[in-house]
């Protein structure tokens, strides 16, 4: 995996990561595979990281208040235990930095209802019921989500296939916020798609995304799952009748087994050529128990260590807080400039 340049639009600015994931429910092996195992990768390349659990986002649908601080701690454990080292980069949770819903309100304001009503995840969270009833934070989640990036002037955000639209729109903000206000000040930030599972699909059909929401437990893997959970799942996920082709190209019309062929190269750090031309001419007899093996081997540590973690959450929260102070220092200046730019009086004592 190279390492992240930053292009000739943004080289005034600090190279940034941000990325964040909603703690609305457990966390699954989509979102290891798509988010937290490239999160760690990107702890190494030399670049300061931002990691947020947008609790915020979170309530554009009601959750049930001490569900969601539970949910909130988990999702910190799981950063952790996949590997985020809280003093290598910042972890925090989006409400304990003012500075997230203060810059969406301007954002608000630079946006356009029109851009908001083309998203795609509005549309489909809307689609067949009454979209009036819908809340407005669901409607306006783009730009809050352009506020989460914007606000540490990040350069660059992992994101999988489904989060692209919506980090296109941020672009579209800083470009009209600094055309607007004839400024320099906001970086067109990059979108960062890479690996060979950045979409996991469901355990029991190939055509859906991975989902916490799925109401079968068995397409999906959750990150609190045993090994013995883990390899049963595997083991009975579906796929079909044919043995492993000897190219990629052989997966075509085939979603079960080139989700399983994604999800073995993600897992093992290779590419899906190679697990192909390593299981060639084999049935899934043998390719699932060599998956399930590999997965547990990955996988169980890191349930280990989320449970020691939620053992304690008074350290989770402690944690957290750490990280919203030290997000709060890069985040507060850049704010405090934005309301300079858009003409906000402010006190400064």
């Amino acid at each position: 995996m190279g390492k992240i340049m930053t292009d000739a639009p943004n080289a005034k600015f600090t190279p940034r990561i941000f990325s964040g994931i909603q703690p609305s429910g457990g966390l699954t092996l989509g979102n290891y595979l798509g988010a937290l195992k490239r999160f760690v990768e990107k702890q190494d390349e030399g670049i300061e990281t931002i990691y947020c659990l947008v609790d915020l986002h979170a309530i554009t649908v009601w959750q049930d208040p001490e569900r969601l601080r539970n949910q909130t701690r988990e999702a910190a454990a799981g950063f952790i235990a996949a590997g985020i080292d809280p003093k290598r980069s910042i972890l925090f949770n989006q409400s304990q930095v003012p500075g997230h819903a203060q810059l969406a309100w301007i954002f608000n304001c630079v946006a356009r209802m029109g851009w908001m009503g083309r998203m795609t995840q509005w549309k489909d969270k809307t689609a067949g019921k009454d979209a009036e009833k819908a809340s407005l934070g669901l409607f306006a989640y783009p730009s809050l989500m352009a506020a989460d990036i914007l606000l540490y002037h990040a350069t660059h955000v992992p994101v999988g296939e489904d989060q692209k639209q919506h980090l296109e729109l941020t672009r579209d903000i800083a470009i009209k916020f600094n055309h607007d206000y004839k400024v320099d000040f906001f970086p067109v930030t990059e979108p960062v798609i890479e690996g060979a599972a950045t979409r996991v699909m469901s355990l029991r059909d190939g055509s859906k995304k991975m989902s916490k929401s799925d109401p079968s437990d068995a397409s999906r893997i959750n990150l609190t799952d045993d090994a013995d959970t883990i390899a049963q799942k595997f083991r009975k996920a579906r796929t079909d009748a044919e043995p492993l082709p000897e190219t990629v190209a052989g997966l075509k019309d085939r979603p079960e087994a080139r989700n399983l062929v994604n999800i073995y190269a993600a897992l093992a750090d290779t590419s899906a050529e190679k697990v192909v031309a390593d299981f060639a001419g084999q049935g899934f007899g043998a390719f699932k128990p060599a998956l399930a093996d590999l997965a547990v081997a990955k996988l169980a540590p890191i349930a280990d260590e989320m449970k020691r973690l939620m053992a304690d959450p008074a350290e989770i929260d402690r944690i957290l807080g750490d990280g919203a102070e030290r997000a709060n220092a890069i985040a507060e200046p850049i704010l405090n400039r934005t309301y300079d730019i858009v003409g906000m009086i402010r006190s400064r004592g």
